[in-house]
């Protein structure tokens, strides 16, 4: 069953009031805010390479309170353990069992904080729960709570004792994006709350936790037509056989794509999506999947311009299917 016009319009209603209820805390920073709120909808996880103290932590707290649902913040150092973050399980003396005790990772939303600076083996013990939503320790699952984002953040600074993240944990991040430094005017408006140290603690809770879980099955719904999936392929394939790159966006990062273009034209009141929400989404979706060859990335090419490229060679398309007068083809044609 597709998504009903009514049903687009209550869904941008309400992902308006929750971006809405997240920039009274994280000020001037609504883009970001789609993007993150767009990955939980989509049940995806985030990446935030930025500099330090432009309101990471911040993002994820006023999240968790606006959908009234558990946080949780691990920082992520050389001596970190796996167990330090799943749990791990305790002999009760008492009972003559043994007892599981959740790790942090037991919540709604989990900000790992500076991920690269931990060892690859305690960075693989996220890539069970981000990709199947559960917990195995000691041949025991547990089923993690829903909603369930990671926020992880790395800085681009500071590279000395980091471990570079796997192009396998990479591609588990639905979004890679940054908040960067705000304007004038937030910032001035941020200084003048200075004696507010936890800004997200004022903030009221819009949705429950299971009306954010029903979002994300509505925006599911969302019509995407055979056009816009060939698309979507066309610049998967494109990414692969471009010079610059060694290994383009993977299948996984395709569907990542299509679900998450779903919810972003919810978003925005339509029960359809165009070739506009795929570019708009491109750069923070595929450039994170991208490896670049070693000559030119030498050469100064990036990610983002091999995205900008390939969005620019292949063609959008114009109509859906047969359909002469659909939204696509009518969206497209007024902007030509």
């Amino acid at each position: 069953m597709t998504m009903s016009t009514e049903q687009a319009t209550w869904f941008c209603d309400t992902f308006a009031k929750l971006v809405s209820n997240v920039g009274q805390s994280v000020l001037g920073k609504e883009q970001a805010i789609k993007l993150v709120l767009a990955a939980m909808l989509t049940e995806g996880h985030v990446l935030l390479e930025d500099a330090p103290g432009t309101g990471k932590t911040m993002l994820a707290r006023s999240l968790a309170a606006t959908v009234q649902g558990s946080n949780s913040r691990i920082q992520f150092t050389p001596d970190l353990l796996p167990s330090d973050v799943t749990g791990i399980t305790i002999y009760d003396q008492r009972s003559g069992q043994f007892d599981f005790h959740h790790g942090p990772i037991f919540a709604n939303l989990v900000l790992a904080d500076e991920i690269n600076r931990a060892s690859p083996k305690t960075q693989s013990a996220l890539l069970e729960v981000m990709e199947e939503g559960r917990v195995t320790v000691d041949g025991t699952t547990y089923p993690q709570a829903r909603p369930f984002m990671v926020i992880a953040t790395q800085n681009p600074i500071e590279q000395a004792g980091t471990y570079r993240l796997p192009e396998a944990q990479l591609d588990r991040f639905l979004i890679k994006t940054s908040i960067g430094y705000p304007d004038r005017e937030a910032t001035v408006a941020l200084l003048s709350g200075s004696a507010q140290r936890d800004r997200s603690a004022a903030l009221k809770p819009i949705i429950t936790t299971e009306a954010v879980v029903e979002m994300a099955q509505l925006a599911a719904t969302v019509h995407v037509d055979t056009a816009v999936l060939e698309y979507v392929a066309a610049l998967c394939e494109a990414t692969r056989e471009v010079p610059e790159t060694r290994l383009g966006v993977s299948v996984r990062g395709a569907l990542a794509m299509v679900r998450a273009a779903k919810v972003w034209a919810a978003s925005q009141g339509r029960n359809y999506v165009l070739p506009d929400d795929i570019k708009e989404l491109a750069p923070h979706i595929f450039t994170h999947r991208l490896v670049l060859d070693p000559e030119a990335e030498f050469t100064g090419t990036t990610a983002t311009q091999v995205i900008s490229s390939v969005l620019r060679k292949v063609p959008a398309p114009t109509r859906r299917g047969s359909e002469e007068s659909s939204p696509v083809a009518g969206k497209d044609q007024d902007e030509r």
